[in-house]
């Protein structure tokens, strides 16, 4: 009999708020420290390994402010100690310039931030800039995540590796399935272009989705190695087409149909251990 090598562990990762919704959206949508410190401990119970946090201005616009992240850090932690990985947001939403989305991670000194290739380099004579901000990050252990829209961004994040720009052996990568598709629903097929043949690899990947199929789209992605982020930015509706109560409940759901298929859960010491081996 041939022994058959199980496959890894994957981190579900919780981005409970986003930078657009409010509680017209949804009356649960945590906004404030206290509501993401809350979410974060449910969320945790249900499954998650990390936590993507965005902070809001006192009339629920979007902010990038590192005072403010600091107080939802240290409320998290207050929570739920070291059983989460906490991400911040660098995203712009069209209000923030590349130096200003620079200035707020390396003033917050977060564990983890996720930066968008196509807000930090909008164009060549933004890219110093942005390779002098991961260096920094890895001087600092502040554990990078880029996201990439579309399989052109990923390609063009790899030439950097191939050139040895990065200061890494490789990078952890978030692919947006369907960010620009009609009425934002992702289908599993979204995936694709990205894990095409011709497309380069990743060693650390994780795979965000938006609507009704999220939780269809990120079993597929766990299925072919990927890691998985679910919450209240890209969805607010269960597989059942009803809306969930919670964040809590699209991790559950997600954990569950990850775990029906014979993938175990990956805990935040796990993928802090996956991420520092991932970049070399």
């Amino acid at each position: 009999m041939t022994d058959v090598m199980p496959l890894p562990g994957v981190a579900i990762a919780v981005a409970p708020n986003g930078g657009r919704k409010t509680k017209a959206d949804h009356p649960a949508i945590p906004l404030s420290p206290g509501e993401l410190a809350k979410t974060a401990q449910a969320c945790l119970e249900a499954g998650a390994a990390m936590i993507h946090a965005h902070v809001r201005k006192a009339d629920g616009s979007h902010l990038l402010d590192a005072d403010a992240y600091r107080e939802v850090i240290n409320a998290v932690r207050q929570e739920v100690g070291d059983r989460l990985l906490i991400q911040i947001t660098s995203e712009a939403l069209g209000i923030y310039s590349p130096g200003e989305q620079i200035r707020v991670v390396k003033a917050t000194r977060p564990e983890a931030a996720s930066l968008a290739y196509r807000e930090l380099v909008p164009s060549e004579d933004d890219l110093p800039a942005f390779l002098e901000l991961l260096h920094w990050m890895k001087r600092e252990k502040v554990l990078p995540q880029i996201i990439v829209y579309d399989p052109l961004e990923a390609a063009r994040l790899a030439d950097l590796r191939e050139r040895g720009d990065l200061p890494y052996k490789d990078i952890p990568v978030l692919y947006v399935l369907g960010r620009y598709t009609a009425s934002q629903t992702s289908t599993p097929g979204d995936l694709l272009p990205f894990l095409d043949a011709r497309q380069p690899r990743f060693s650390h990947w994780t795979a965000c989705a938006f609507g009704r199929y999220e939780t269809a789209c990120l079993t597929a992605a766990a299925l072919l190695g990927g890691n998985v982020r679910t919450g209240f930015e890209n969805n607010t509706v269960l597989p059942d087409g009803r809306e969930a109560p919670g964040n809590k409940a699209l991790v559950a759901s997600l954990a569950a149909s990850v775990n029906s298929c014979g993938i175990g859960l990956a805990d935040a010491d796990a993928l802090r251990a996956k991420i520092t081996r991932s970049l070399g």
